[in-house]
């Protein structure tokens, strides 16, 4: 997370409500060597407290889960370059904005038998935010392939003990430079861009 406490200010529930909204994040755990990097989607519940996901059962995570470990959900939300030239303000260099919030906590298996249930949630969730569209359902699928796909996956639970966030939006500059906002808009680098020139608008 950078250190610099103006791109710190936003409160809980904001980075609760950007992370729930986004669902989907890096996992890292650290046992022995480099640490282990994961891409999931996640259910966490409103008031943060808890993160559920699934993995792969031959990801190497899920060995290392033999017993409970402390992990990391890094969620990245718009992020985009900013050139000095943009700023009309002297003496700055170019910069990268972004809004980040990592989730901390210690993560465990689950018994499978909750498999289910947690990929029922999980659907229903992204799937009720493409309305008009009849929300897809697993009890569309044949039951012998949904099970041979779910003996592949195994459910895991996150308790929460922490949560930080970097927005990064040029909080540090004067009301003039908010005109950056524009080109970054324009730029093509970065993702997410009119997001981005929105949020840094708003700061």
């Amino acid at each position: 997370m950078h250190p610099n406490p103006a791109f710190r200010a936003e409160d809980r529930a904001r980075h609760v409500e950007f992370a729930r909204s986004r669902g989907f994040g890096v996992l890292a755990l650290s046992v022995d060597g480099p640490p282990l990097i994961s891409h999931v989607p996640f259910l966490l519940s409103e008031d943060g407290a808890v993160a559920e996901l699934h993995l792969v059962r031959s990801n190497p995570i899920v060995r290392a889960l033999a017993n409970p470990q402390e992990a990391r959900i890094a969620v990245q939300g718009p992020d985009g370059y900013v050139s000095p030239d943009w700023y009309g303000v002297a003496d700055q260099v170019p910069t990268w904005n972004y809004v980040a919030v990592h989730l901390t906590g210690r993560l465990e298996l689950q018994p499978q038998d909750r498999l289910r249930d947690l990929l029922d949630r999980q659907s229903a969730f992204f799937e009720q935010r493409l309305q008009p569209k009849p929300p897809w359902r697993a009890d569309k699928m044949d039951p012998a392939a949904l099970e041979r796909m779910m003996r592949m996956i195994v459910p895991c639970r996150m308790q929460i003990t922490q949560i930080d966030g970097t927005w990064k939006l040029n909080q540090n500059k004067p009301e003039a430079a908010r005109l950056a906002a524009e080109n970054v808009e324009q730029s093509g680098i970065g993702t997410e861009l009119g997001q981005l020139a929105a949020l840094m608008r708003d700061s």
